[in-house]
Parts: structure tokens; sequence; C-alpha cells
């Protein structure tokens, strides 16, 4: 039987994760899949513990990031799905199964997330598909919130690249994932540069995968990530913005900037939140802006209304978990 899909996992370092994620995979249910490593300079005995075990793998000289890694599998797959899934998760039996379901319920779904749960508090969400705010703030839908719930499949942003499906033919179209990104908000990037092609991406929520979370960076938040997540922020919005869009989002952006500002000089991390903001100013002329097409104009309008809706979101989501933690103490 020919095969449907090609499931990637990049690795770089994360040997410590590999046998719990393996094992889960060997238990899916559809069996009808590939799996191929890109493994990225990793130097912790990955590669010699993927030889051992006969895994299919491309091993690269150097850590290309996620981006890079994920580019390199996507190449190098030929079935029509594939799944991006970080080495840090654990898949239930089904998940696989579902995902492709999802898929093949409308040729314009370019993604699918699943219903991500935190690995060591599984009452916990971690992830039912990435939003986006006309604050130019980038979230995790359920973050925090019961796992019991986010049971119904929706429309959302962007697919959370932890644990993906996607159609890889129309990376053709519209572009593989943002290198210059490296790593950290790739995934919103290419999700919404579907969206402006017209495609879908929509959650899954019978497809589940519990996740360690920040498994490759070490921490949530971490000088690393927070300058790299800022300049990709810059990156994001220049690129998938035309102008028009650009100057009706200035002053909400603005003034998110600010917010977070504030929120990462409290926590420590101010400077390096700054100097993330300045070198997406300094090279965001390098990356690859998005052609604004008058075809496409229906679709920003439905990407603004998006983004508003998502504000209210964020907001409802956010003030939920203030209420959880103050009737813990």
């Amino acid at each position: 039987m020919e095969k449907k899909l090609t499931i990637i996992i990049p690795n770089y370092n994360g040997l410590k994760f590999m046998e719990p994620c393996f094992a889960a995979l060997e238990k899916q249910s559809y069996k009808n899949y590939d799996l191929l490593v890109v493994d990225n300079g990793s130097t912790d005995g990955s590669v010699e513990w993927l030889k051992e075990h006969g895994i299919s793998s491309i091993f690269l000289a150097e850590n290309t990031g996620f981006t890079g890694a994920v580019n390199v599998g996507i190449k190098a797959a030929h079935t029509p799905y594939v799944i991006l899934l970080n080495n840090d998760t654990e898949p239930e039996k089904d998940y696989v199964k579902e995902m492709v379901r999802m898929m093949e319920t409308s040729p314009k779904i370019f993604s699918v997330s699943c219903k991500i749960i935190q690995m060591y508090q599984k009452e916990l969400m971690d992830d039912a598909g990435d939003m986006y705010t006309v604050l130019g703030w980038a979230f995790q839908r359920g973050v925090g919130q019961k796992s019991s719930g986010y049971t119904k499949p929706r429309r959302i942003f962007s697919a959370c690249a932890a644990a993906a499906i996607y159609r890889r033919e129309v990376f053709e179209e519209i572009g593989y994932f943002d290198e210059s990104h490296f790593a950290y908000l790739e995934d919103l990037d290419i999700g919404y540069r579907a969206r402006i092609h017209g495609y879908d991406n929509v959650y899954c929520p019978t497809a589940v995968v519990y996740h360690v979370g920040s498994g490759t960076s070490g921490s949530k938040y971490n000088s690393f990530k927070v300058k790299l997540a800022a300049r990709n922020n810059i990156y994001l919005n220049y690129k998938n913005m035309p102008l028009f869009q650009l100057l009706l989002n200035g002053f909400p952006i603005l003034l998110g900037t600010g917010i977070k500002y504030i929120f990462f000089r409290k926590i420590g991390f101010g400077k390096d939140y700054i100097e993330g903001l300045k070198e997406g100013v300094k090279t965001v002329g390098k990356t690859k802006k998005v052609k604004f097409r008058p075809s496409n104009l229906g679709n920003y309008i439905q990407i603004e209304w998006e983004l508003i809706a998502g504000t209210f979101l964020y907001t409802w989501e956010f003030l939920k978990r203030q209420v959880r933690k103050l009737t813990a103490i």
C-alpha cells in the first residue's frame, strides 16, 4: 500500500526523549506512514542511538534550527501529508489516524492542530491551536485551561508545529517554513501565509498528544527565546500584512509591544526583548514579504476579523486563568 504520510521528527540533543516518543509511535493504530528523523548536529549521543536502532534519519552537520530541519524533512518526503512531531511528545494511539481523517475532510485544509495536553499536568491543556491578536500577540489557545474541555473541532489561526499535520503540496504554493526565523513563531508564519492564500487551519480534538514543552530550549522564558520571538514578531507582521493592514494595526501592535516590554522587564528579560526588536527592525528587509494580490482581499478582511476576535479570546482565557489561580489560593 502506498504511504500517505511521513512523520518528521526534528531533533537537537533530545536523546532523553527518544525512547518514550518512539514507543508511543509504535503503538499507533494507523500504520501507513514513513518515519524520518532530521538531526540538527546533536552531540548528546542522539546520532549513535538513531543509527543503532536503524531509524531512517538525515544527519545535518550543524544546528539549522527548527525551520531548517523540518524543511529538509518535508522536501525529502514524497507522501501527500507530513506530520511534524517534536521529540518531547507522546501521542495517544489514535493520534495519527485522527489527524489523517481530519485532513481528508476537505482539500482546502492546509494544516491540522491536535489537542496537546501538558505531559506532567495532564489535567491541563498545552495547546488547542495557535491564535493571533491585533496586538501582535501569538498565543496557545486553551493553555492552562482544563484538558477536559476543548472537545469540538473548529477553525484556528495556525496549527502548533509541535505536533501538526500538513498538506505537503501546498508548501510549493505558499513557500516552506521561513528559515530566517530559526525557531519560534515559524508555525504561525506558515499558517498566516496559508490563510492569505485561502486555505484553512483547523483543530482536531480527537487527536491527542502529551507534550513536555521547551524540551530543547530548556525553559519557558530564557534570553535566547525572548530575543528570537521578539525579532520574529517583527518579521511575522512585516511579511504577512500589506501596507494598509500594517497602518490599520499599527497602534494596537505598538501598544502590545509596550505591554510585552513591561512584562519581560518585570521578569528580568527586558534588555533581551529590546535587543530582539532591534535586530528584527534591522534585518526585516532581508525577509520575503508576501506579495499582495487583490484576489486575496477577502482573505485579508477575514484575517483582520480573526485578529480582533483573537484579542477577545486571549482576554477571556487570561481572565479565566487568573480566576483559577485566585480560587486555588
